[in-house]
C-alpha cells in the first residue's frame, strides 16, 4: 500500500530537498515513524517530546485535518495523500 506525502518548503531541507515522498503505512502515526526513520531531523519538527503532533503543524489526509479524524491513529489506505502544512501566523 503506497501513500503519497507532500512536504512543505520549510521541511525540504531535512528531506534532501524532496517535495513529495511515498510510504507504506497503515496509519498516520506509523507514517510519521517511517518518515522519522528515513529523515531523523524531521521528527522534532513535527512532534513534541511526548510524541504528539506539534500544535503548529497540521496534517491532512485527502484534505481532511487529522485532528478532526482520529489524530495519529487515522487510518491510511493505498492512494491516500498526506499533506504536512505548517501553521502560518502574522498580522
Amino acid at each position: 500500500m503506497t501513500v503519497r506525502i507532500r512536504i512543505p518548503a520549510p521541511l525540504r531541507s531535512v528531506t534532501d530537498g524532496q517535495a513529495e515522498l511515498t510510504a507504506h503505512s497503515d496509519n498516520v502515526g506509523q507514517l510519521l515513524g517511517e518518515l522519522e526513520a528515513r529523515f531523523p531531523q524531521i521528527g522534532p519538527r513535527l512532534r513534541d517530546e511526548d510524541g504528539a503532533l506539534r500544535r503548529f503543524v497540521n496534517l491532512y489526509v485527502n484534505g481532511e485535518d487529522v485532528r478532526f479524524l482520529r489524530g495519529l491513529d487515522t487510518d491510511l489506505k493505498a492512494g491516500d495523500e498526506v499533506s504536512i502544512i505548517p501553521a502560518v501566523a502574522g498580522g
